[in-house]
C-alpha cells in the first residue's frame, strides 16, 4: 500500500492529495487511511474496543458532523480509551471531477476538521479526556454499501489487532431507513446481507425531527417495530433493534444546518453564516479557497 501523507502540510497541499488520490484509485486497495491526527500517533495505553466512523460526502463537514462525532465520543466512558474515529469518504468515481468540490478539498477540509474536533474533546470539561485518548484517521474507500464497508475495515490491521474491535457506525435517521430498505440489497432484495453488521457492531442514529422524516415519536415507533419483529418477512431480527441506539439530534431553537446552506453562505461570502455552520478552519478555509461559488 502507498505510503500516506501525514504532516498537515501535506494534508492541506491539493497537489500531493490528488496524487494520492490517483494512486489509490488505480490500486487494488478499497480502503486507505491519508492521515491519523495526531501525528505521530500516540502510542496506545491498551487496546482498541470500538472504532466510532462518521460516513458522509463531507461537502464541506459541518457543525452537524462536529455534533454527532463529539456527542459519540463524550458519551463513552472517559476511562474507555484509547477512542479512535474515522472520517470515511466513499470515492466510488475518483477519477472524475466531483462537484461542488473536489475530493481533494474535502479531504484538506476533513484534516482541519478533525483537529478542531481533538480540540474540542480534549479540551471539554464533560468527557475529561486527554492529549494522545483520541485518535482521528482521515480515509477513503471504494466501497458503497455500509455492509462492504464494515467488512474491508474487519480486515485492517489498524482495527483488529490485537483482536476484534466493535464498530459504531454515526449516521442519520434517514441513513437508518435506507439502511434497512431491502432495495439496496439485489438480487434477492431481503436483509440477510445485514447479519454481519448487526450481529458484531452497532448502528448510533441521530434523530432528524423534521417534516420530511416525522417526529420524536415516529422515530422511536420505527424502532419499536424493528423489536417486534416488523422487519422478519424480509429477512430481519428483532434483536437488531438493540444494536440500534436513537441519539438526540439539534435542540429546540437551534440552528438548522446543511451543507446546502454551507454552500449558500459560501458562495455569498457571509462569513457571519458561515461561523454557525462550520467549524473555524473550515470556514476559513472554504473562503480562502472561493469553494462553492458555483452552483451545485
Amino acid at each position: 500500500m502507498p505510503t500516506p501523507p501525514h504532516t498537515s502540510d501535506d494534508m492541506r497541499s491539493l497537489p500531493t492529495l490528488r496524487q494520492s488520490l490517483r494512486t489509490f484509485a488505480s490500486s487494488p486497495h478499497t480502503f486507505q487511511i491519508l492521515r491519523t491526527i495526531p501525528y505521530p500517533s500516540p502510542k496506545l495505553s491498551s487496546p482498541l474496543k470500538t472504532l466510532y466512523i462518521l460516513d458522509s460526502s463531507f461537502n464541506p463537514p459541518t457543525l452537524a458532523h462536529l455534533r454527532i462525532c463529539t456527542s459519540a465520543i463524550l458519551s463513552d466512558k472517559p476511562t474507555a480509551v484509547p477512542k479512535r474515529l474515522l472520517l470515511l469518504l466513499a470515492t466510488q468515481n475518483a477519477d472524475k471531477a466531483p462537484k461542488p468540490a473536489a475530493f481533494e478539498q474535502r479531504l484538506a477540509m476533513m484534516s482541519l476538521f478533525a483537529e478542531e474536533l481533538i480540540n474540542r474533546v480534549t479540551g471539554s470539561d464533560e468527557g475529561k479526556h486527554k492529549e494522545g485518548d483520541v485518535i482521528v484517521d482521515v480515509g477513503v474507500t471504494k466501497e458503497a454499501r455500509f455492509i462492504d464497508k464494515a467488512k474491508v475495515l474487519e480486515q485492517q490491521e489498524e482495527y483488529s489487532d490485537p483482536g476484534p474491535v466493535e464498530q459504531v457506525h454515526l449516521t442519520g435517521y434517514d441513513t437508518l431507513i435506507r439502511l434497512l430498505d431491502t432495495n439496496y440489497y439485489p438480487p434477492d432484495h431481503t436483509l440477510k446481507p445485514l447479519e454481519g453488521l448487526l450481529e458484531k457492531h452497532r448502528v448510533r442514529v441521530t434523530r432528524r425531527t423534521d417534516d420530511a422524516w416525522g417526529g420524536r415519536e415516529e422515530q422511536d415507533g420505527y424502532l419499536r417495530r424493528i423489536a417486534e419483529g416488523e422487519t422478519e418477512a424480509d429477512g430481519g431480527r428483532r434483536e437488531w433493534a438493540q444494536r440500534i441506539e436513537l441519539v438526540e439530534g439539534r435542540t429546540e431553537g437551534e440552528e438548522i444546518i446543511s451543507s446546502t446552506k454551507v454552500r449558500k453562505a459560501a458562495k455569498g461570502k457571509d462569513e457571519q453564516a458561515l461561523s454557525k455552520l462550520v467549524t473555524d478552519a473550515v470556514a476559513s478555509w472554504i473562503l480562502e479557497k472561493n469553494l462553492y461559488l458555483e452552483e451545485d
